[in-house]
């Protein structure tokens, strides 16, 4: 484990990792990493590149090189891009920023047996899934599949800044000392607050709050979801990571959500995500559900208005 201050430092821990790997069992042309449409790994100008989002690379210059992306979830057009310079494959378990997008366990299998064929480090980037959020305290653990190399942060530092990287023996044989480093990661103060943090998530009884309100959060949207057609489409996601797939602008909800005094960002694929904290309470549960569907009226309302007036003209 090296520990750093953010989820893209743990990420660029992770790709320098991957690559490390490759040339310390004598393939330095192994450089290359496979990822796929829709993806965040953070702001850096190595981990922009890995996402391949068109808005976080505008205006930086030429994007880093050694990401080749493909499709989520086809697993046919990620064994077309294995080539020669291949070193890994980086996904998130379920993606964020990409619209709560759950992959079905058996890609990710499938992604792992391809690893184990060719030589490969398959890396999980679970800085948003990890620690809890999923109901399982790392998402992997949910899939039956785990990786070589995994970033996390976010939930481990409790909203301080804390990050890691974690290898196994074998991933992380490249990365001898002074091959990596960090001013402030693993500072004393960002450690001690990880390690209180580990002690509520790791205690009895609390994966199983998240598990229990988690389903509660998505059987109430799914209530919503029929109430309000005109509005939501989908509901998606695992734990307390839940995604709003909407038939209006995802735009029009977050402001709708924001005049009832919520916070949701939008994200990709039309999606409002939804991510309570993993101590939230059936009771708040409840009432994030009243301030959507008044949010979810307010929209009805808005879209009722021209047909109103075209009925009057």
């Amino acid at each position: 484990m090296f520990f750093t201050n953010s989820g893209a430092e743990a990420m660029e821990c992770a790709i320098k990792m991957a690559r490390k790997y490759q040339s310390a069992s004598g393939k330095p042309e192994r450089f290359r990493l496979i990822t796929f449409e829709g993806a965040f790994h953070g702001r850096t100008m190595a981990t922009i590149a890995a996402g391949g989002q068109p808005k976080h690379l505008e205006g930086f210059g030429p994007p880093v090189e050694g990401f080749d992306q493909v499709s989520f979830g086809d697993i046919e057009a990620v064994k077309r891009a294995i080539g020669p310079q291949t070193a890994g494959i980086l996904i998130e378990p379920i993606q964020g920023e990409g619209g709560v997008r759950v992959p079905p366990p058996a890609f990710l299998r499938a992604l792992r047996q391809l690893c184990d064929e060719h030589g490969l480090l398959l890396i999980f980037d679970e800085v948003q899934t990890g620690i809890g959020r999923t109901g399982s305290f790392f998402a992997y653990e949910r899939t039956g599949v785990t990786p070589d190399i995994m970033a996390i942060a976010k939930g481990i530092g409790g909203g301080f800044p804390l990050g890691a990287c974690l290898g196994s023996a074998e991933a992380a044989k490249g990365m001898t000392v002074g091959t990596h480093g960090s001013t402030y990661g693993g500072n004393p103060l960002a450690t001690a607050l990880g390690n209180a943090v580990l002690d509520v998530v790791l205690a009895p009884g609390f994966l199983d709050h998240v598990r229990r309100t988690g389903l509660l959060f998505k059987q109430r949207l799914a209530e919503l979801k029929d109430r309000h057609p005109a509005v939501i489409a989908e509901v998606r996601g695992e734990g307390l990571l839940v995604g709003v797939r909407c038939i209006v602008p995802n735009a029009k909800l977050v402001d709708a959500l924001r005049a009832e005094k919520m916070l949701a960002p939008a994200a990709g694929d039309n999606v409002v995500r939804l991510f309570p904290p993993l101590i939230a309470t059936e009771a708040e549960i409840s009432e994030a559900i009243e301030r959507i569907d008044r949010a979810c009226s307010a929209i009805e309302r808005e879209l009722e208005q021209p047909l109103k007036q075209g009925a009057a003209r």
